[in-house]
């Protein structure tokens, strides 16, 4: 009797062990929509150049198994400079990086279009938010001797 206790208790252990292990496989198996890198501090002088201003950017990546639309979806920063997706769709594995300055958007690089910097060259928040609000990521970083963060 004590053996079949134990055989029992043991196999409801595994059961349970299992049923908690299981969602968390399936969910890190579906991937995510995220903050990736940002890169803060363009090289060279802060000028206001379009080209010193495309290069701070953000960049989101989708390690899904689809592609998802990011129409509606937001990316700002702590003091609340948004940027609003257009119809847009990253596709499944890829990446977009939202730059500051002004250009054509394409499938790997999308366009602010300001002409002043958004991303603090010390410290920042980054928001990535879906259409509905819904806050998707968050990425901060806190030092001025670094250009860049991985999220």
């Amino acid at each position: 009797m004590r053996h079949t206790r134990i055989a029992n208790a043991a196999a409801l252990a595994a059961a349970f062990a299992g049923t908690v292990l299981l969602p968390a496989q399936a969910q890190a198996a579906t991937g995510s929509i995220h903050l990736y890198k940002i890169y803060y501090n363009s090289p060279g002088p802060d000028n206001r150049s379009n080209a010193s201003l495309n290069a701070e950017w953000v960049q989101i990546k989708n390690t899904t198994s689809k592609a998802v639309s990011l129409k509606g979806w937001t990316l700002t920063d702590a003091s609340k400079h948004e940027y609003t997706f257009g119809t847009f769709t990253l596709g499944k594995g890829k990446t977009v990086k939202v730059r500051t300055g002004k250009g054509k958007n394409t499938a790997a690089n999308v366009y602010q279009n300001r002409g002043a910097y958004v991303w603090n060259n010390d410290k920042d928040t980054a928001t990535l938010r879906k259409a509905s609000g819904a806050k998707v990521d968050t990425c901060s970083y806190n030092n001025p001797k670094a250009d860049y963060k991985l999220c």
